[in-house]
């Protein structure tokens, strides 16, 4: 019975280094503000967990969505553009 195996240069052509590469690191920048907003979003809904909400807290909760809401036009909308002016005439 033979044994089948890759070959050694094949498989290890290109070394992973494990850190992410610069357009995967801009990526994470203009994504951050999204990011940050639904982290916000996120804490004010774990506080109302374990109690009935107050006013406060559901002020809280419909401020930090509307930031979310906010950041994702702003990202969509960021993204778009990009795609519409790198386009060919």
């Amino acid at each position: 019975m033979k044994t089948i195996a890759a070959l050694q240069a094949a498989v290890t052509a290109t070394p992973f280094d494990g850190e992410p590469s610069n357009a995967e690191l801009d990526a994470i920048e203009i994504e951050t503000p999204l990011i940050e907003a639904e982290v916000a979003l996120l804490d004010a809904q774990i506080m109302t967990i374990d109690r009935t909400p107050s006013e406060l807290d559901e002020r809280r909760i419909r401020r930090a969505r509307r930031r979310v809401l906010a950041a994702r036009r702003d990202l969509t909308n960021r993204t778009t553009s990009v795609a519409l002016s790198g386009g060919a005439a």
